[in-house]
């Protein structure tokens, strides 16, 4: 289960890349500039949201 906690930060790539090509698309004139922010913005809060619920779960297991 250790693996799942290193993909988490894969999010956080994802969301790099994206709004990377956000801004480049913006730049270029070309079409599809907010939706490349919104999944840019989509991967920060599932990098968020996957680090609070893996710590909540590794709590209750400390717990036991």
């Amino acid at each position: 289960m250790k693996y799942l906690s290193f993909f988490q930060y894969a999010y956080l790539i994802f969301a790099v890349l994206f709004i990377y090509d956000g801004i480049s698309k913006l730049g270029d004139g070309t079409n599809g500039a907010y939706l490349s922010f919104g999944i840019g913005a989509l991967a920060v809060f599932m990098f968020f949201f996957r680090r609070k619920f893996s710590k909540k779960f590794q709590d209750r297991n400390n717990s036991n």
